[in-house]
């Protein structure tokens, strides 16, 4: 049997998010086998660190104290990964990537990953050092040996944005459709949780509490929703910074809609959430591969999604698709599916949405198009 390949996974924190439930996913289904993996984060206390444990994966938390803890922190990273000497080091977004680069003299026969995980940024709705990762990635994009993005969408811009084309490849997350599955138990321990009475339909906005997933216009198709329905609760599952939760919350009042509205903050127990919904919907104005949408498809909630990254692709003829910033769109959606909520269609609706989740975006593809790829570049 040929050594095993030393990967080393760089990502900031093991929090529950897109990216970081992805890298989890990843490397637990590797080939322990074939592949010694570790995986290096800045932040520790993270939701997701407790999946890694008996996986035969290392974790090391580099325990940077802030944005600014930079010398001492390289320093504690590049001894752990001189110690453990990868063949691959693997950023997981733009801070990882520039990072992982920039310790590639440091490691001469270490080969450098790039995780791509976003398309069509609006660049102007994040501060100066998101915007400054941004471009320097733009900059030194020819120096990664290889750069991984999740969605066809993604690869398409940044190629425009001067990435070069014969480095990138295109490989789509993966779902483990073992945990997202159907489950009346766990929706109706979340309905009694958050006191949902029967004749409820939960419409949930799942994503971080940030402009570009679009809560704005989320609540004012809820607004025109309620206008023609009753019984209608919608729910925001995600955190974010404070001040913009406050600025939703303000303007979910202003609308009138506030009582209709949960607000959920992260949660932990994301199968049993997307359980309790009867529509899951995506407004975002900017997409790569939405876990979300995968996600509650792989538990059989039907999908109302904005046509931007590869969200479309994903739901294929299973969901509706709208326009960004159209609530009147998101509306009619909605509408559509609750008129189908006791009918035996939707309940089909949901079984096709699983079904396409388990044919195209399973564990299985993600980790073995992972492999194949790390194998082929080892060997280059």
């Amino acid at each position: 049997m040929d050594s095993q390949i030393k990967i080393a996974f760089l990502i900031r924190s093991l929090e529950y998010g897109g990216a970081e439930r992805q890298l989890v996913t990843l490397v637990k289904g590797m080939d322990k086998a074939r592949f010694e993996i570790a995986v290096f984060y800045f932040y520790g206390g993270g939701a997701l660190e407790a999946e890694l444990q008996n996986s035969q994966v290392k974790t090391i938390c580099l325990q940077k104290r802030d944005r600014w803890d930079i010398f001492g922190f390289l320093s504690q990273l590049l001894h752990h990964l001189q110690q453990f000497q990868p063949d691959i080091l693997h950023g997981y977004l733009s801070t990882s990537n520039l990072i992982a680069l920039f310790l590639k003299p440091f490691l001469p026969k270490t080969r450098i990953f790039w995780g791509v995980r976003a398309s069509n940024l609006d660049l102007s709705q994040y501060d100066w050092f998101a915007r400054l990762n941004f471009q320097l990635e733009c900059l030194l994009s020819k120096f990664a040996d290889r750069i991984i993005v999740n969605s066809q969408t993604g690869k398409e811009y940044h190629l425009q944005q001067g990435f070069p084309a014969r480095k990138m490849t295109v490989i789509p997350n993966g779902i483990d459709t073992s945990l997202f599955y159907p489950n009346i138990e766990a929706r109706e321990r979340i309905h009694l949780e958050w006191g949902i009475e029967d004749n409820k339909i939960l419409v949930g906005l799942v994503g971080r509490l940030d402009p570009i997933k679009d809560h704005v216009t989320f609540f004012q198709a809820a607004k025109l929703l309620l206008s023609q329905r009753e019984n209608i609760c919608f729910v925001c599952v995600g955190s974010g910074e404070e001040s913009y939760q406050n600025k939703l919350q303000v303007f979910a009042e202003e609308l009138g809609i506030a009582e209709n509205v949960i607000w959920t903050g992260m949660r932990n127990d994301m199968p049993a959430v997307y359980n309790a919904l009867d529509i899951v919907t995506s407004c975002s104005l900017s997409e790569g591969f939405s876990n979300a949408i995968a996600e509650a498809m792989s538990c059989g909630v039907s999908c109302v999604v904005t046509d931007v990254g590869d969200s479309a692709w994903i739901v294929g003829d299973t969901g509706i698709i709208a326009p960004i910033k159209h609530p009147e769109k998101l509306c009619q959606g909605w509408l559509i599916y609750i008129a189908q909520i006791q009918s035996q269609k939707f309940i089909c609706q949901g079984e096709q949405a699983r079904k396409r989740i388990i044919n195209n975006f399973s564990i299985t593809r993600l980790v073995d198009r992972t492999q194949s790829l790390i194998r082929r570049s080892v060997r280059d």
